[in-house]
């Protein structure tokens, strides 16, 4: 369900922007899904038509919505490299950091969950694992998060599980910008898919040598991508 946070008089458009905008980008409207009525929008936001309407123009500007008379706004299927420069959230020096953090744990991890990998904790990890390689929304960084955190619920090391937990976060952000830039590039998307799958068939297999060398070589690709990206936007 969509939620909608009340807002100040100052700068109410640009504020009603970056919410709309936000549902968009995390994937809580779908393409293609029309978006709720003015004056719908009007009450959910506790704001004025003409500061809805001058948003939806913004929104419309930069290739998100797109507005048909008498049927209401959809939402575009975007081109995300257009959006990259603007919502890439971790800089130069903050993916170096946060990739050393995690291959240092999660490379360890991925190892010990090879060993001591339950059945019932496979379950959630193919649930995870199901739900990236469906998606087509940036929902799709939601599952990848799942699957690397039943990873390190199936290592049986309650520290590096406290341990991942703690640059939560910053893999958020970082997975978060990954599907970011997938999503527009179908050949992306599948390598992601195929790392996390062979990732999964290691641990099922009790395969810690070639768990580590599929989780190893999966951050090493994500953090190549994320400072390719990073560097194009900042040449434009």
């Amino acid at each position: 369900m969509l939620q909608a946070d009340k807002i100040s008089r100052k700068k109410v458009s640009e504020i009603v922007v970056e919410q709309i905008e936000g549902w968009i980008l995390s994937g809580k409207v779908e393409p293609e899904e029309k978006l709720p009525s003015v004056r719908e929008l009007c009450d959910m936001f506790e704001v004025g038509r003409s500061a809805v309407r001058d948003a939806l123009t913004t929104l419309k500007g930069r290739g998100l919505v797109v507005i048909k008379h008498g049927e209401g706004t959809f939402v575009c299927r975007t081109d995300t490299n257009y959006l990259l420069p603007n919502v890439l959230s971790l800089r130069k020096r903050d993916i170096r950091e946060v990739y050393q953090v995690r291959k240092i744990l999660e490379v360890g991890i991925v190892e010990m969950a090879a060993i001591n990998a339950t059945v019932s904790q496979l379950g959630p990890m193919e649930l995870a694992l199901n739900d990236l390689i469906e998606a087509k929304t940036l929902k799709g960084w939601k599952a990848d998060y799942e699957f690397h955190q039943a990873i390190a619920e199936a290592c049986g090391n309650e520290i590096l599980i406290e341990s991942l937990k703690a640059v939560s976060e910053s893999m958020k952000k970082g997975m978060m910008d990954c599907h970011r830039i997938i999503l527009s590039d179908s050949k992306l998307s599948s390598d992601v898919s195929m790392q996390h799958t062979a990732i999964y068939e290691a641990i099922r297999a009790n395969d810690s040598i070639n768990a580590r060398e599929a989780m190893l070589s999966h951050l090493t690709y994500v953090e190549a991508l994320l400072h390719s990206h990073l560097q194009d936007s900042s040449n434009e």
